[in-house]
């Protein structure tokens, strides 16, 4: 990132006004951009303690949250913010997410009414009404006032958050405007800036609640947070790595690819010999992924959170007598470390693990979305510098006398409006086209599991009767849509590949009308395609995953045979709905703005570089010589040339990582 940075710079030096307000939207695209990586596992996992300590910050955000709490706290770290921006903003559920929730008890409510499962509906709405009376005490007349609003703060600091995410039991004795907890109920999402000198990059680090939640609330939350990240880090505790409740949280992970996700076991300090231990655990994770078709070899790190922040914190001294002696025995025994004073902070902090996890993030932001980030930048550049190039090596035939027939700016425009209106017309006939396909498949692979879901029940109800609990599985249905999603990664990238190819030769084309004589060194390069985020809304609980009397409650309610069949079938449908159209609706239209979007910034780009092409092209011999002069021209040229060559001489990698994608799409 340094180095692509020092060349944009150096290429600004060489740009009339107009390119370097272009050079200077690259560079700010570059120091903006910020990986995102996603926290993700069961409450009490140690999440936020391990967040806490990754960003240097024992404390700032409560370990201790209320159950019923479910914020994703988004830390932007080292983030560049506007002058007066907010450095911590906290968005309240609106009326209407907060309606569903205590209307209905969210997804488990509804599924609870759909099966007729009264005992369990009315024990959520009992259980919501306690929460809402509660939330309602706390915050008075006020309570309709604030949902759906957004606090900013121009500070941060350990009190403001756990006034917004962490729920107090006792607000006897706190003012009106620093009680503890006093909005958690309905705090949405948090979002807070912070400098973290460690850190070489910017990253937003976002902290999601736990996922094994009775009211889904909390899934659906992760399932958005983890959709906008390339990078998970799965935390499990050591004493439990993978216990049955884990179950949800390896069907959501399951839909990443194995390359953005790795697995922090914490809480090591609570084992009793981690040494002989950590080795079985890690057989014990890998045969379960691979038995239950999690991620294929994922990275595994192990730490402790615990003794991260006491390394920050209190030190050696200030641990718990139990979690010092597993240190001091584990450090004994470390490759490295033997003989290393335990008490040090720095082995302290080695032991935690985090430096392993830190060095495992590193290497996957460099190997995947940053290199596919800088590729991008790179393409750009290397476009601009071949206009400047083009402009040099007309200017300079200009200057040694020959007469250069070039397009009038008028004529230029309306031909770049209609290369423009063909490409865009060229890729939404293919995107309709690769969406229709999308679609039909989707489905055909919906009605295909409904058909052997009701089959296999009369089947049931033929060979063991009524008596009996019918028990299907989802899983086919997330595996026939995974394989769709698959299909349409791989079609995906080939249409924006074949689109935006086809669209940089009609500009290089546009290029040679535009001027009568032949440019040497002249390029277009099309973009990349753009990616496609993995579908972890498949990983959502499903109904026929609930094994309790929500299923054995519709089960009784049947009667006849044709009536356990139309009602299963209403029922998977109604369930599955909200995955569907997920799928088919919602995602693919982020995917199809996002593919028209990276067209509409390319022919952008291109055509401020044609248009000042043209423009240089028609100054007066006066005003052309006082812009290049005959005497810098050469070594304006040849400086073009050394960065045109900068910027490619990562070209094979960008194209090795393209073609990386594609295969992964084709294999999946």
């Amino acid at each position: 990132m340094a180095e692509l940075r020092e060349t944009l710079g150096d290429l600004g030096m060489l740009c009339d006004p107009a390119t370097e307000r272009q050079v200077a939207r690259l560079i700010a695209e570059l120091d903006a951009h910020a990986p995102s990586i996603t926290m993700v596992g069961q409450i009490k996992s140690g999440k936020t303690s391990l967040v806490n300590a990754m960003v240097g910050r024992p404390g700032l955000l409560p370990a201790d949250v209320n159950p019923w709490t479910s914020v994703v706290t988004s830390l932007h770290v080292n983030e560049r913010q506007a002058e007066g921006a907010p450095v911590a903003s906290f968005q309240f559920f609106n009326g209407d997410e907060w309606d569903h929730l205590v209307s209905y008890g969210g997804r488990i409510g509804e599924l609870s009414a759909r099966a007729g499962a009264n005992e369990e509906l009315q024990k959520i709405h009992d259980q919501i009404a306690e929460m809402r009376e509660k939330t309602r005490a706390r915050l008075g007349r006020r309570f309709e006032l604030l949902l759906g609003q957004r606090h900013d703060y121009g500070h941060l600091d350990d009190d403001l958050v756990q006034r917004y995410v962490c729920l107090g039991d006792d607000f006897d004795g706190y003012g009106q405007t620093d009680q503890q907890g006093r909005f958690a109920d309905i705090t949405k999402s948090a979002d807070l800036y912070l400098k973290v000198p460690s850190l070489p990059v910017p990253l937003c680090l976002r902290d999601t609640p736990g996922v094994n939640d009775t009211f889904l609330m909390r899934e659906q939350i992760t399932i958005k947070s983890l959709r906008d990240s390339r990078l998970c880090v799965v935390v499990l505790s050591a004493s439990q790595a993978l216990s049955s409740v884990d179950m949800g949280l390896i069907r959501l992970i399951s839909t990443l690819k194995s390359k953005g996700i790795v697995i922090f076991v914490n809480r090591i300090d609570e084992l009793s010999d981690p040494a002989s231990q950590l080795p079985d655990i890690r057989n014990s994770i890998l045969t379960t992924f691979e038995r239950l078709n999690g991620p294929k070899d994922p990275a595994i790190v192990f730490g402790s959170a615990y003794w991260a922040n006491m390394a920050l914190g209190g030190g050696f001294g200030a641990m718990a007598r139990d979690s010092a002696e597993t240190l001091r025995a584990f450090a004994a025994v470390t490759p490295g470390l033997q003989g290393a004073d335990p008490t040090r902070r720095d082995v302290i902090w080695q032991m935690s693990g985090m430096p392993a996890l830190l060095e495992c993030l590193s290497e996957r932001i460099a190997e995947d979305t940053g290199t596919r980030f800088l590729a991008h930048i790179r393409k750009r550049a290397r476009n601009i510098v071949s206009g400047l190039r083009a402009t040099t090596s007309v200017a300079s035939m200009r200057l040694d006398g020959n007469a250069i027939d070039v397009m009038a700016p008028g004529p230029l425009a309306a031909l770049l409006d209609q290369v423009e209106a063909e490409a865009h017309q060229h890729l939404n006939a293919e995107l309709d086209r690769v969406f229709a396909a999308f679609a039909a498949r989707v489905e055909q692979s919906h009605a295909r599991f409904l058909d052997r879901a009701l089959e296999s029940l009369l089947q049931h109800l033929e060979q063991k009767g009524e008596d009996q609990v019918w028990k299907y599985s989802p899983d086919g249905l997330r595996m026939l849509l995974r394989t769709s999603h698959q299909v349409l990664r791989k079609n995906l990238g080939s249409t924006c590949v074949a689109v935006y190819g086809a669209t940089a030769n009609r500009l290089a084309q546009a290029y040679r009308q535009a001027v009568a004589v032949e440019v040497d060194g002249f390029t277009v390069t099309p973009p990349g395609p753009v990616e496609v985020p993995a579908p972890v809304s498949l990983g959502a609980t499903i109904v026929l995953d609930l094994q309790t009397s929500l299923w054995q409650s519709w089960w009784r309610k049947r009667r006849g045979y044709r009536a356990y069949a139309s009602g299963f079938h209403d029922l998977i449908a109604a369930e599955t709905a909200p995955i569907i159209a997920e799928l088919k609706d919602r995602q693919a239209a982020e995917i199809r703005q996002a593919a028209i979007a990276r067209l509409a910034d390319f022919l952008a780009e291109q055509r401020a570089i044609l248009m000042d092409f043209v423009d240089k092209a028609h100054l007066s011999m006066h005003d052309l010589r006082s812009l290049f002069g005959i005497s810098s021209q050469a070594e304006r040229a040849g400086l073009l040339d050394l960065l045109y060559d900068e910027l490619s001489w990562a070209e094979d990698a960008d194209i090795e990582a393209e073609e990386l994608t594609t295969r992964e799409g084709t294999a999946a």
